[in-house]
């Protein structure tokens, strides 16, 4: 397959502690599809420009020192590339591992749709956590029910509330109108609260069914139930649940979204509780986030490295 290089668009790859190994893979895979790639290092205690240099790929290096979270590292990344005028920012973690031509079909679906008139928020590819058998669907919410875009065609193109970021690519133009990341949440929930902002304010956004990209969600999933269910850390869990509850607390978000996804939340918090492991960790961190979130203690919890 040959690949085609997508010179408007920048890539902005977050790193924090990366496996080099993966890493490589990714720039391997995604730097003949960009016009260019923006790291953007999060406080790795690796020497990631030492590492670059001894590599024959050409990007962008920006450290920023310390872990600002995922949403900062973002918010960089673009201002960079909004210098280096792109017309689009592709996010991407830095375990992802996108097909040869995802950025091409995610580029032609966006375009697709901005010349039919959509004001579009972003594009994503379909995702395959490889440690499941089935791709992730896409998630929208009809009235008080939660449905699971499946691709019933490979070449599907289905709408969504919102996008994981790694893998989402945004036109400049949206992220001027919609504005950034917002950094106060550090991590998660951030590319769910930024699709809903973009949505509030009229955009769409869409689940490209023929763009694809490997990319596992969480830790080590539990089975339960003939399911595969991503677990996180006790610390992730309290950013989680804390960032939920700050965003339920919006005044702009739907109240239809608040009740399907906190239905959502409370089962997760009965399930972690019970199942993972330290248990009683899991239950304390998840409670506190909670707590943080009702009072809107955000930012970067005291003591996280």
């Amino acid at each position: 397959m040959q690949i085609e290089r997508q010179l408007e668009v920048s890539g902005i790859i977050v790193t924090y502690n990366p496996d080099f190994e993966g890493l490589k893979l990714l720039l391997a895979a995604i730097v003949p599809q960009l016009g260019s790639v923006i790291i953007v290092d999060n406080g790795s205690k690796a020497d990631i420009g030492a590492w670059l240099l001894q590599q024959d790929i050409r990007v962008d290096l920006v450290v920023l020192g310390d872990n600002l979270g995922i949403a900062k590292a973002q918010n960089v990344g673009i201002d960079h590339a909004r210098a280096n005028g792109s017309g689009f920012v592709l996010l991407l973690d830095q375990d992802s591992l996108p097909a040869p031509d995802m950025v091409a079909t995610l580029l032609s679906a966006a375009k697709a749709q901005i010349s039919d008139g959509v004001k579009l928020g972003c594009v994503g590819p379909r995702y395959e956590d490889t440690r499941q058998n089935n791709p992730p669907p896409f998630i929208r919410t009809n009235g008080f029910r939660l449905e699971r875009q499946a691709c019933t065609t490979p070449d599907d193109v289905v709408d969504v509330d919102y996008l994981i970021a790694s893998g989402c690519l945004i036109p400049m133009q949206t992220l001027d109108d919609v504005g950034g990341m917002r950094e106060e949440m550090f991590i998660d929930y951030v590319d769910i609260e930024w699709g809903l902002r973009a949505q509030n304010k009229g955009y769409r956004s869409f689940g490209v069914c023929a763009a694809l990209m490997k990319h596992d969600l969480g830790d080590k999933p539990i089975s339960f139930l003939g399911r595969q269910i991503p677990v996180h850390s006790p610390l992730r869990h309290y950013y989680h649940f804390r960032n939920a509850i700050w965003l339920y607390r919006q005044p702009w978000l739907r109240f239809n979204w608040k009740v399907v996804d906190g239905s959502r939340l409370l089962r997760k918090y009965i399930f972690y509780s019970l199942m993972t492991v330290p248990r009683l960790q899991h239950a304390k961190m998840m409670t506190i986030g909670i707590l943080h979130g009702l009072v809107g203690k955000m930012g970067k919890k005291a003591g996280n490295g």
